[in-house]
């Protein structure tokens, strides 16, 4: 099996779309709008050329589907749940401190 960096651009659109699928299942208006976007954002980088921008690119969907997943994985997990709530709560109050 290929790492998350090594993966084409094609299977990282599969593996967004197989998210879809399991996020929202079925043909309601919340999977279809994510499908959409999942679409329109590789479409939108369809004829991008430049190696450093395309892995950029790479890197960034694969960033979204490991957020998702550890998401997920804070919802069943008690204790995972109140770390990611810690590091939330301090990342928005050092965030209002600096503005």
């Amino acid at each position: 099996m290929s790492t998350p960096m090594n993966r084409t651009s094609l299977q990282l659109y599969r593996d967004c779309i197989r998210l879809v699928r399991h996020i929202a299942p079925g043909h309601s208006g919340k999977s279809t709008a994510l499908r959409t976007m999942v679409r329109s954002q590789f479409e939108k980088s369809r004829n991008e050329k430049d190696p450093a921008t395309i892995e950029n690119l790479k890197a960034n969907a694969v960033r979204g589907l490991s957020n998702y997943m550890l998401y997920e994985s804070g919802v069943k997990d008690e204790k995972l749940s109140k770390a990611m709530t810690k590091f939330n709560d301090n990342a928005i109050k050092d965030a209002k401190r600096d503005t």
